[in-house]
Formats: C-alpha cells, structure tokens, sequence
C-alpha cells in the first residue's frame, strides 16, 4: 500500500513561508538508505519519517538531501502538525518523539505548536579563517557548540545583506553556520540566518535547532529568557523562544501545502 506523505511549511501560518518539510509515517520499519533516497527525491532541507511504539510515542529520524541529521526543529513542528492533523494523534494530545537528540515533546496552545528541546549553548571558539571570508563581513563574535558555529554581525541590514560565499563555508567542519544580530524591525528581538552547504543546504529558511543556540546566547546577551524571532531568509519565518535552564521551548504555527502517495516504498532499495 502506499505510503502518505505530506509537505508542510513550517514556522508559518500561511501557505508558500517558513520552511517546507516533509513528514512520512511509516508503518513498519524503514532502511536508513530508502530514506536517504527519499529525503534526495524531496529536494528539501529535511525530511522526517515516524515510527508508532508501542507506548504511543513515535521513533523520528530526520534526512537532508545529503545526511541524516541529529536535531531538526521545523521538521518536528511538521511532524506534529501531521499527526494531529491526520488523526493519527487527537487533538489536545502530546505528541512524544525518540530521537538521535533524545526525547522530544509537543503540544499545540492556542494555534501554536509549543516543542520541548534541549538547549545546545555554544562556547566562545576561535573563527577558521574560511568563516570571515565566506561571510565577507566583519564578526562581533564566534561560538561554536556541538553541531554549529555561530557568528554575530553588527547589525540587522549587514545581517540581510549577506552574500556568502558557500564553497568557502563548506570547507568548515561543522554542521552549519548561525549569523544573528540584535534587530532593529519592531516586534522582534533578534534576527538570523543559517547557512550549511556541507550538508547539502546553501541556505536553510527557518532553523529551529539553531534557536536552541540563538536563546540561550541571546540570554546571556539581553539578561531574559523569552524571544520573539525572525530568521531572516527569502521565505523567513517566526520563532518564539523561552530558555528554561537546560532545555528551549520553541513556538511556531505550521500550514499543509501538498500531500501525495509515496508510491516507491521501503522494498524499492
């Protein structure tokens, strides 16, 4: 039988922003390598496939085109999205997820989808020399945490006129690059954009994961704990954010745009 699989945009409330995922649930077990296949056919920054346990919680694993990837926000704002808008979960229920990044949780408030994730705090790192120059602007200050480094820009207009030069950042040994700024657009906080050419994005729309950077460094910088965000590329898209010790909450509205028979299952590889 044909699988579902469903195309949402994520960290929007309106068809065509944000940033698109695509979510498969799966009905039995999946090879690593169909999914890789079929994250490559999507042609999207990630693709998320679910597993039902047992408990009722779901198994998620998250492909680029290129890598499986061991946290990915938007494409678990997706997820949940789909399961509750499928029926697969009732409404007002936690979605539960399993992941390479542990456990996950979310729960919708208001027309929102609120997500439960750990912080991933950077540390103070020294710049690689291909950073400054593929971002060809000056760097206020450069973290790195355990999947990216992270580059402060002087302000919101250098911010969005970056032009990187995407060969010299995929040379960094990393997953991907956060440049942030204070913001000077009314109703934000700060503003970002997330560049990861070594793993098959030249730019990523709306990164969830990097918030679990970008607010507890944001924190550290304004002295509070709650954010409202934009990140800053072609389609953006809005992110909330509350630091809570060790772990982030991060907050978006999600909209399906396509949804269509995965006809090639897991016994096509």
């Amino acid at each position: 039988m044909p699988l579902t699989i469903t195309q949402v945009d994520a960290f929007t409330g309106q068809p065509f922003g944000g940033n698109p995922a695509a979510v498969c649930v799966l009905s039995r077990p999946a090879d690593a390598a169909w999914m890789q296949h079929v994250a490559r056919e999507m042609n999207l920054s990630e693709t998320a496939f679910l597993l039902r346990r047992d408990d009722g919680a779901y198994d998620l694993r998250w492909f680029t085109p290129a890598v499986e990837v061991d946290l990915c926000g938007h494409a678990t704002l997706a997820s949940a999205h789909v399961l509750w808008e499928s029926g697969h979960l009732a409404d007002g229920s936690r979605a539960v997820f399993h992941t390479r990044s542990g456990m996950l949780a979310a729960n919708q408030r208001d027309g929102w989808i609120e997500m439960d994730f750990p912080a991933e705090p950077d540390r103070p790192a020294a710049a690689p020399a291909a950073l400054s120059a593929g971002l060809n602007a000056d760097l206020v200050y450069v973290g790195r945490n355990r999947f990216d480094y992270l580059a402060e820009v002087e302000s919101e207009a250098t911010l969005r006129s970056l032009v990187p030069d995407t060969r010299r950042l995929a040379e960094i040994d990393t997953r991907g690059i956060i440049v942030t700024a204070r913001s000077d657009t009314d109703g934000f906080d700060f503003v970002s954009r997330f560049f990861a050419p070594g793993t098959g994005i030249v730019e990523d729309p709306v990164t969830g994961s990097a918030h679990c950077c970008l607010g507890p460094y944001w924190q550290r910088r304004l002295g509070r704990a709650e954010f409202t965000a934009w990140q800053a590329s072609e389609r953006g898209g809005l992110v909330k954010v509350l630091v809570r010790d060790h772990r982030v909450t991060l907050s978006g509205e999600a909209v399906t745009v396509l949804r269509g028979e995965l006809v090639a299952g897991p016994d096509a590889v």
